[in-house]
């Protein structure tokens, strides 16, 4: 507290001032001692010493009569003379007739005290720096659990911007996300934020760099904002934004320490916004894999599951996607009066589109065959049909054929699609070529039809191009001739050997290369005169 001036009859010896040294805790005591005992050696009125703090003097003792003020700011002026210090400050009023000795050994003593006191005052300041540190610290360990444990990212941003505001003991708050080139508002707290930032808005640069009086309209009201990015390895990833920093004082600004504290947070919130984007990619990724894995059960239960039985013949298909659901179907009917209808159909490009199109391609033809024989017609109702539901970009190819046994006879269309193999007994091969453009790619495509007699030994072969047109680790296709070679040659061996040799020939040949295009194979073979193969 501050010190009356001495009387006459209460004046101090240096023993009087070095004895208030000696107490324990007596530090500002000894310093008022030693202002009083310096105005009494110098007939001073009053007097006052300060030490500098930030950006102004607060008062450390008085004594005597005058106006010191608690604080002065910089370059204020002050009633008495002034004195600087090292780190202080002496305001004194004397007598005309007496001036105050500000060399001598008291003076020198004074500035040394006063010194003492600057390096209590900083000791103390840092101890409190240290301690609110590692308070902070803790404080934002505390709250990088609270949100590095939510998956959710609406529930995120909320908790994210509430945490930061209490953090810095701040009024406001925004957090923004960066969507495409902009950041959109995500969430706000204590008032309107501004909806949408651009990312290079010379505003962000601006609060960036704390010059924060010149972008009042990102929170408007607000009277002191400080940002920091949220982002990782240099990828932006959105922006925090604080407003008026809360103290005894009222609103102030943020200082520098408050900008760590906020980066440190905003690099919790970086990870944690990626951690829940992961969990929602992964949880999205576990949605689409049930989907396919549906969709492919689905598609799988389109495949004949038992082939037909025509006495002296035999069939068998055989189909393996190249992703989950692919865009080849065969089939293989019995229709009326002992004839059978086989088809194999490739769906221009894969996936889910390719899989919805087999399923289309399944109905129709099943609802076409049981009412038309295969033909011209049959196939121009299935241009149209598929033609008028189907995206302009979506075409198939595809092979129909109709055994009529009684007759031997194989009636045939080729819609754009490979040309299939006939084997003869003999080992003579012939192409079953086009007659028509894929079913699909114009309305009122015209089509033709093909026939030939099966002999005994005949043996028909019907192949997707995912076959022939199979890779080899130096991009070799695999190729209809090594197709023919093979056919030829296993022409007599039970179907099921055939379709497992092509089978394994073609996985050979890739080598492990990644399955390129789906692979289906559909067999019809004419026993011979004994009933062997």
């Amino acid at each position: 507290m501050d010190q009356p001036a001495t009387s006459s009859a209460e004046r101090l010896s240096w023993e009087d001032v070095l004895s208030s040294a000696s107490k324990a805790g007596s530090e500002r005591l000894f310093l008022h001692r030693l202002l009083q005992f310096f105005c009494q050696e110098n007939d001073l009125s009053g007097a006052a010493l300060y030490t500098e703090i930030d950006e102004s003097f607060e008062r450390q003792a008085s004594c005597g009569v005058g106006s010191f003020p608690v604080s002065i700011q910089d370059g204020e002026s002050n009633s008495g003379e002034r004195l600087e210090l090292p780190g202080g400050l002496l305001i004194y009023t004397s007598t005309e007739t007496s001036p105050a000795d500000l060399s001598g050994p008291l003076a020198l003593a004074l500035s040394s005290t006063l010194q003492a006191a600057i390096l209590r005052l900083r000791l103390k300041q840092e101890s409190f720096v240290v301690n609110y540190r590692g308070v902070e610290l803790e404080a934002l360990y505390d709250v990088g659990l609270a949100i590095a444990s939510m998956l959710n990212l609406e529930d995120l941003g909320e908790e994210a911007l509430l945490r930061a505001v209490s953090l810095l003991d701040a009024r406001r708050g925004a957090l923004y996300l960066r969507q495409d080139s902009r950041y959109l508002l995500d969430h706000t707290l204590g008032g309107d934020a501004k909806s949408e930032l651009p990312l290079d808005d010379p505003q962000i640069q601006l609060i960036l760099e704390d010059r924060s009086l010149e972008t009042q309209d990102i929170l408007p009201g607000a009277c002191y904002l400080m940002a920091v990015p949220i982002g990782s390895d240099g990828r932006p990833q959105g922006l925090l934004v604080v407003a008026d920093k809360e103290s005894r004082q009222g609103v102030g600004k943020f200082q520098e320490a408050d900008r760590r504290t906020l980066s440190l947070f905003a690099n919790q919130v970086a990870i944690a916004l990626e951690t829940a984007h992961l969990h929602r990619e992964a949880l999205e990724k576990e949605r689409l894999e049930r989907d396919l894995e549906l969709a492919a059960d689905i598609q799988r239960r389109l495949l004949p599951d038992v082939v037909p039985r025509l006495e002296g013949y035999e069939l068998a298909g055989w189909s393996r996607p190249a992703r989950h659901v692919g865009g080849d179907y065969y089939d293989l009917l019995s229709v009326r009066d002992r004839r059978v209808t086989a088809v194999l159909a490739d769906v221009s490009g894969k996936g889910m589109a390719a899989a919805l199109m087999v399923s289309t391609i399944h109905s129709a033809l099943r609802l076409l065959v049981n009412q038309t024989e295969v033909g011209p017609d049959l196939i121009q109702h299935l241009n149209q049909h598929i033609a008028e539901s189907s995206a302009p970009n979506l075409f198939i190819t595809l092979f129909i054929a109709e055994l009529d046994a009684p007759q031997n006879k194989v009636i045939y269309v080729n819609a754009g699609h490979n040309p299939a193999l006939l084997i003869r007994a003999s080992g003579e091969v012939e192409e079953l070529g086009s007659g028509g453009l894929p079913v699909g790619l114009f309305e009122g495509g015209v089509f033709e039809a093909g026939s030939f007699v099966m002999e005994c030994g005949d043996l028909m072969c019907v192949y997707s191009d995912g076959i022939t047109e199979s890779l080899s680790p130096s991009d070799e296709e695999f190729g209809l001739p090594r197709l023919k070679d093979l056919a030829v040659t296993l022409k007599n061996r039970p179907l099921g050997e055939i379709v497992a040799a092509v089978e394994h020939a073609v996985t050979e040949f890739a080598q492990g290369q990644s399955q390129g295009d789906d692979q289906t194979l559909v067999l019809l073979r004419r026993q011979s005169l004994n009933g062997s193969s």
